[in-house]
């Protein structure tokens, strides 16, 4: 009877050891990847913070090495609970190698998103905050990171663009350059005159303070329409002034063609009646 309690009384206290000790290192686990977690994101704050502080490191570059800092980061950690376990990490890394092959072949549309956006941050044909079109969509630069490109439109929709098909497809980036030429196509009759017309064009434009002087405004006539002669007016302005120009100018030259008696004709139908 003895001899049965002292076998009970040792099974019950390897099991309570095991417990003890799987309780402990669980608890390290959770400590470590809590911990881990939060010195990833200092890490990456720390990094856009310092990077912000360097005027030859712009946005997009401080927010793409923020993002590798906190990867690697979390992968230690990730590394440091496999230990906690007793996880021979050397015959892992081995293990992880000969599945990445595996894994590549599987996921080769998510590493090239990785591949193109290192491009991307690296020849930067857009940066944050520019206004570009992408894989057929247009929107505001926000982020930039491993996989993906975020947008936000015009009408605060938030657009994610795989990388892959950023760098991939044609980018047309509509503020990275200081100025833009505004081109408008204005209609008059044919009875009007055309050199009069063109004046009273060329006399809003002078009158607008974001036109550049140089280069120098042109207009001239563009085409014989069906029932109009066409304009065209290309002005340059600072990026920014870009749409203010050209809604100023759509209402400005209506207002002066009506001032100056200039027709801006448009589609008539005629209705053609036969008795019976």
């Amino acid at each position: 009877m003895d001899q049965l309690l002292g076998d009970n009384q040792e099974f019950i206290n390897q099991i309570t050891e095991i417990v003890m000790n799987g309780g402990v290192n669980v608890l390290l686990a959770l400590l470590i990847l809590i911990i881990g977690y939060m010195v990833a994101g200092a890490v990456k704050r720390t990094v856009i913070r310092i990077s912000q502080q360097n005027p030859r490191i712009d946005d997009t570059l401080a927010n793409f090495f923020a993002s590798i800092a906190r990867y690697a980061i979390l992968l230690v950690v990730f590394i440091a609970v496999l230990n906690r376990f007793g996880v021979e990490t050397t015959s892992l890394v081995a293990a992880i190698g000969a599945a990445a092959f595996a894994v590549g072949l599987a996921l080769q549309g998510t590493l090239s998103n990785v591949a193109s956006g290192v491009m991307l941050v690296f020849f930067r044909p857009y940066s944050l905050g520019d206004f570009v079109e992408v894989a057929g969509v247009s929107g505001t630069v926000k982020d930039i990171n491993l996989f993906t490109t975020e947008l936000a439109t015009p009408d605060n929709k938030t657009i994610i663009v795989p990388n892959g098909q950023a760098w991939g497809d044609v980018i047309t980036n509509y503020t990275v350059k200081p100025t833009r030429r505004v081109d408008f196509t204005f209609s008059i009759s044919y009875d009007d005159d055309i050199d009069k017309a063109m004046d009273v064009v060329r006399a809003h434009f002078d009158a607008d303070d974001r036109v550049h002087k140089e280069p120098e405004f042109f207009i001239g006539v563009k085409a014989h329409g069906e029932s109009s002669i066409d304009l065209t007016a290309r002005a340059w302005a600072d990026t920014s002034d870009y749409w203010g120009v050209y809604f100023d100018a759509m209402k400005g030259v209506k207002e002066a063609f009506d001032k100056n008696d200039i027709e801006i004709p448009y589609p008539h139908a005629v209705e053609i009646s036969k008795d019976a």
